[in-house]
């Protein structure tokens, strides 16, 4: 699970930098965010997981609520560290075109 949250946080913020126009180029945007950001944020989920299930390894129902909040708590303020569409052109207020304006876009 993990895993797949860090390679769906590395896609959505790979997206965001090419519509946005973010970046030296797409070859070097998508070098970090494969060999940097998802090895990264995957050890980084990995131990929030772990801390999760030594903290309410008992109570299953507790610990798998808790255990996506904080997954997905983890990978949006990620995302936010790396959300860097507000100083280019093509994206004015800082979200790409085809970001829902339901979601509010991560940052802080």
């Amino acid at each position: 699970m993990a895993l797949l949250l860090a390679i769906s946080a590395a896609t959505l913020l790979g997206r965001s930098w090419t519509a946005c126009d973010v970046g030296v180029n797409n070859a070097a945007n998508s070098g970090f965010l494969l060999w940097l950001f998802i090895p990264g944020l995957w050890t980084v989920l990995l131990l929030a997981w772990v801390a999760v299930g030594a903290l309410l390894g008992s109570r299953p129902l507790l610990h798998a609520f808790v255990l996506a909040v904080t997954l997905l708590g983890v990978a949006w303020c990620v995302i936010s560290l790396f959300w860097e569409g507000a100083a280019s052109p093509p994206c004015p207020n800082g979200v790409p075109p085809w970001w829902p304006s339901f979601i509010p876009a991560p940052g802080f």
